[in-house]
């Protein structure tokens, strides 16, 4: 099944992120995460690439794993980074042996300890090149990055111009990406005003916006620092007052998520990405929360 054509439906869709787990213990529990939410029917899972593509074969394994064993269907992160054009050759005919029908294309981060971003010897530069080397050689269904609050490069703090940062994603979905899914924020009018700003630049195609439950209050300094995304003050405030008392913030952070998917897709949203952290609770909290609110009958719903 294509992503794209999935979200053509009137329903939304309800999506999770996986990273690749690199040790038995790491399995265990993300094949237990799975588990817990294969009932509530994913549309599509993504799987993500390490630092450097370093868990490549780790990322393949994973989604063929997902689509072989539990039947839900995957999406494989595929990056620019260390691999030259024969090598993602190599790595998409493998997916494609798996029946991996869909790949989220990004240029991806510099490996660890590099500050700027370095093509592979004839590798590809940017993710609009990637994205048309997949469809100009493979019927999938591709996806690109979008960043609502500008592109954020985590390791030297820069953030690019939002604008610009349009330019580029224009240049994706000429080049053939069929949907995007926006790096998490925690303001919602961040996505409007993104997705409003998108429209006017002419891209057209389904924008999901990407959700991450602030469930540990000693993490928001680190989230915020590589994926650069701002955090309102009144969400802090209710942070802070719950200092100490972890299920008090786990609780918090499933209520705001919560708040937010639902004005989000009562204004049209076509769906909701959840970056798991491969953990399931707080998820399966807040999409069967809401599936009984229902906003999608609240929208008319395009």
């Amino acid at each position: 099944m294509k992503i794209h054509e999935s979200l053509q439906s009137t329903f939304p869709s309800f999506s999770f992120e996986f990273f690749p787990p690199k040790n038995p213990e790491q399995q265990e529990q993300l094949l237990e995460t799975i588990l817990k939410l294969r009932p509530l029917n994913p549309t599509f899972v993504s799987v993500t690439y390490g630092a450097g593509g370093s868990t490549r074969a780790l990322t393949i394994d994973t989604v063929a794993r997902i689509k072989r064993d539990f039947g839900i269907e995957p999406m494989a992160h595929l990056t620019c980074v260390g691999a030259s054009r024969d090598e993602i050759h190599e790595t998409l005919d493998t997916l494609r042996g798996h029946g991996i029908e869909n790949i989220m294309a990004l240029r991806g981060d510099p490996p660890r300890g590099e500050s700027a971003f370095q093509p592979a010897p004839d590798g590809f530069a940017y993710a609009n090149e990637l994205v048309e080397f997949i469809d100009g050689h493979y019927d999938m269904s591709i996806g690109a990055a979008c960043y609502p609050e500008g592109h954020f490069e985590g390791n030297t703090g820069k953030r690019q111009d939002l604008d610009l940062d349009v330019e580029h994603l224009h240049r994706k979905v000429e080049a053939g990406a069929k949907f995007l899914v926006t790096q998490l924020f925690y303001d919602n009018e961040v996505y409007f005003r993104f997705v409003e700003r998108a429209r006017v630049g002419g891209i057209e195609v389904p924008i999901i916006p990407g959700l991450m439950p602030a469930i540990n209050a000693d993490s928001i300094p680190r989230i915020a620092k590589m994926s650069g995304a701002t955090f309102p003050d009144h969400l802090m405030r209710e942070v802070r007052a719950r200092a100490g008392d972890a299920d008090a913030v786990v609780e918090l952070a499933v209520a705001y998520t919560t708040l937010q998917a639902d004005e989000l897709i009562r204004h049209g949203a076509p769906g909701i990405h959840f970056y798991t952290l491969n953990r399931s609770h707080a998820t399966s909290a807040i999409v069967s929360a809401l599936r009984l609110i229902r906003p999608w009958e609240v929208h008319n719903y395009v």
